[in-house]
């Protein structure tokens, strides 16, 4: 397990805690009392550090390493039922995006979302994260195939933003992020979207178009990344702190701006912490939204999407 800078009274604790579980199995000492305490104080630790984070600190557990990425929680949702589709059709198969068919329970869902790498190899095959426009093309076949049979879609966020190189570019980045916004808002069955880390930019928005949106307590959504932002007005990284408090980016923000349906609870210590316990509460509350969204028409679908995100936003005439 690796560790942020402000988790590190939660890492010496569980040192101490480790210990004494060695010293108590090792010799003929009663431990229990001991131990007992350290877990209490453990707790506690855990508890204040977590119920007073700031808008960085959950920025940064957002990309803590150990975190689940989408096809964690993809494969542990749907076990053995998954079956991931590849390729746009057009130009080739997006590694940063993925997406696929799998069941929870006897219902079937197309799931879709960025994903990133665990180590060096990994997050260059990944790409980091960053779709290029095939991602996104990608990631539309798909909803329109989910369309077509009238599967539900789950969509998970995760992603730094499109990437934005050159090439990227050329083939038209923009144009398909803005497609599949268009398109999303149309499509004629429930979509569910989970932010479950990084939400930045159009990157996000290209898969974040849903009937419900729901967004893990420790991740952030936003325009912009707090360092760009701070790079932008400050011309320096210093003051992404003050640009991550500015930027209003957390999920008690998003809730309050009315930009999110629900915010979902982790385990006190993250998910990175209690990554099965997090697994579970994910998969119910997919289940519970589309309990709710089944019961609409298509044309009653559509319409109170649209409704949802026209009323964004405030405007002062």
């Amino acid at each position: 397990m690796e560790y942020l800078d402000f988790e590190l009274p939660i890492k010496e604790l569980e040192e101490q805690l480790d210990k004494c579980m060695i010293i108590g199995e090792e010799s003929d000492v009663d431990v229990t009392e001991t131990c007992k305490q350290i877990e209490k104080k453990l707790f506690d630790t855990r508890k204040d550090i977590y119920k007073n984070l700031t808008a960085w600190q959950r920025v940064q557990l957002s990309r803590h390493p150990n975190r689940p990425y989408t096809l964690d929680y993809i494969n542990a949702i749907c076990g053995e039922t998954f079956l991931e589709l590849h390729g746009d059709r057009n130009v080739k198969d997006d590694k940063a995006m993925i997406g696929g068919l799998g069941k929870i329970g006897d219902q079937s869902f197309m799931f879709i979302g960025q994903q990133k790498g665990y180590n060096t190899k990994t997050r260059q095959y990944r790409n980091f994260g960053m779709a290029n426009p095939e991602g996104y093309r990608k990631a539309l076949r798909l909803m329109k195939s989910a369309e077509k049979f009238n599967v539900p879609v789950v969509c998970f966020i995760d992603t730094p933003g499109a990437y934005p190189g050159i090439e990227a570019e050329e083939r038209g980045q923009g144009e398909a992020i803005a497609r599949n916004i268009l398109e999303m808002t149309r499509l004629k069955v429930p979509i569910i979207v989970v932010i479950i880390g990084e939400g930045a930019s159009g990157g996000a928005l290209g898969i974040g178009v849903g009937d419900k949106v729901l967004m893990l307590e420790n991740t952030w959504y936003s325009v912009i990344s707090p360092e760009s932002c701070s790079s932008i007005l400050w011309r320096s990284w210093e003051y992404k702190e003050i640009a991550a408090e500015a930027l209003k980016l957390t999920a008690t923000d998003m809730k309050k701006l009315k930009i999110i349906d629900e915010i979902v609870r982790e385990p006190v210590g993250g998910a990175h912490s209690y990554r099965d316990k997090t697994f579970e509460i994910v998969k119910n509350k997919i289940l519970t939204n589309f309990e709710e969204l089944k019961k609409l028409s298509p044309k009653d679908l559509v319409n109170k999407r649209m409704d949802k995100y026209a009323n964004m936003g405030v405007f002062n005439g």
